[in-house]
């Protein structure tokens, strides 16, 4: 198949294809949520424009989880549970109901998320319309408690990135763009690409990165794609803090171009992009401890650390001489010039109108 020369951006349209035709293998990986997955499995199984098939993987769980799940598919055929012998963790549990996936189609699902209504079907109609594409993601609407925010649910443009474009410009960025559960991914594009990673925090990263290597990306703007849970309970808001995600994005730039995508001709330029991106970032993050007035905190040090782990030659990264110069005024005395006062002023409209452009194109 043909893959796409350059990025487009299209108005939606209608694809061909009869409902229910097309299989989708939803992955559920559990652990202690089963207070949660009884509506990630209905925001599945009430998806109309194809043949969903859910595979939960309970990790061991010690709470009612497992038997939440049973439950669940004695009452419904299209549900297939699947239990750890072993806590195994969150890669391996997903690696395994990959494993008994089958289909035309996959998404994986936290047990704490939800797909909102019709986001296969216009995950599907991209699908359908560009048999390059390997992976469409779209909006994801994080939420906190048990209300869940009204979805939008008609997309107004597609954009198409040839995948290696989609790829270079998260290495130029350094940064996640996708949550998670707002993805859909052509099963055959994972066989060729490969399972997750064994990574603490970021094997959702590293594989949407290493699917892009083998197939186009897509982004369906305009609508809502999942619902993702913030909650005090989650992984994200226990164990990372802004150290330990410079840390884990550096190691999931080093496992995906230590495979198959290392393989690639432009590989050591993206590479290296890449580190200067979280070399650059962790500068920026050390700045802002003296500009807090905590230049003498652990984790100043820490990031002056790592940008010097990510580029050895950190003199050259930019960043570097405004650090210095916050070095040498002093870890006691922050920024309260009208000078300091605007350029945070200006870091604070960049931030916003970086994640309104996230919102509206799936880019920062």
């Amino acid at each position: 198949m043909s893959r796409a020369e350059r990025t487009v951006r299209v108005k939606p349209r209608e694809t061909a294809g009869v409902a229910g035709s097309e299989t989708v293998s939803v992955v559920i990986p559990c652990y202690n949520y089963g207070r949660f997955l009884g509506e990630a499995v209905g925001s599945a199984l009430s998806q109309r424009s194809a043949d969903v098939r859910v595979i939960v993987v309970d990790d061991r769980s010690t709470d009612d989880s497992l038997a939440v799940a049973t439950a669940i598919a004695d009452r419904d055929p299209r549900v297939t549970v699947i239990a750890n012998e072993r806590n195994s963790g969150m890669v391996e549990t997903f690696n395994r109901g990959l494993r008994a996936a089958a289909g035309d189609f996959l998404v994986r699902l936290d047990a704490d998320d939800l797909l909102t209504p019709g986001a296969l079907e216009r995950a599907l109609a991209v699908f359908r319309a560009y048999p390059s594409v390997g992976l469409v993601y779209g909006h994801p609407l994080h939420f906190e408690g048990t209300r869940l925010p009204e979805p939008r649910t008609a997309a107004t443009a597609w954009t198409v990135w040839p995948g290696r474009r989609w790829l270079a410009d998260r290495c130029a960025s350094g940064v996640n763009v996708i949550t998670s559960p707002e993805v859909v991914m052509r099963m055959s594009t994972v066989r060729e690409a490969g399972p997750q990673m064994p990574l603490k925090h970021t094997p959702d990263m590293e594989m949407w990165l290493r699917l892009a290597a083998f197939a186009d990306v897509a982004y369906i703007q305009g609508a809502d794609q999942a619902w993702h849970r913030e909650h005090a309970a989650s992984m994200s808001a226990t164990e990372v803090d802004d150290v330990v995600d410079l840390v884990e994005r550096g190691e999931a730039f080093e496992v995906l171009f230590s495979g198959p995508v290392g393989r690639l001709p432009e590989a050591e330029e993206l590479h290296a992009a890449a580190l200067t991106a979280l070399a650059r970032e962790a500068l920026m993050r050390a700045a802002r401890e003296y500009d807090r007035g905590r230049g003498n905190s652990p984790a100043a040090a820490e990031f002056i650390r790592l940008a010097g782990q990510f580029i050895p030659d950190t003199a050259r990264v930019s960043g570097w001489r405004r650090l210095q110069r916050r070095i040498r005024r002093g870890s006691r005395f922050p920024q309260r010039s009208l000078q300091s006062l605007g350029a945070r002023l200006a870091r604070r409209t960049a931030s916003e109108l970086k994640w309104r452009r996230w919102r509206r194109e799936g880019v920062f």
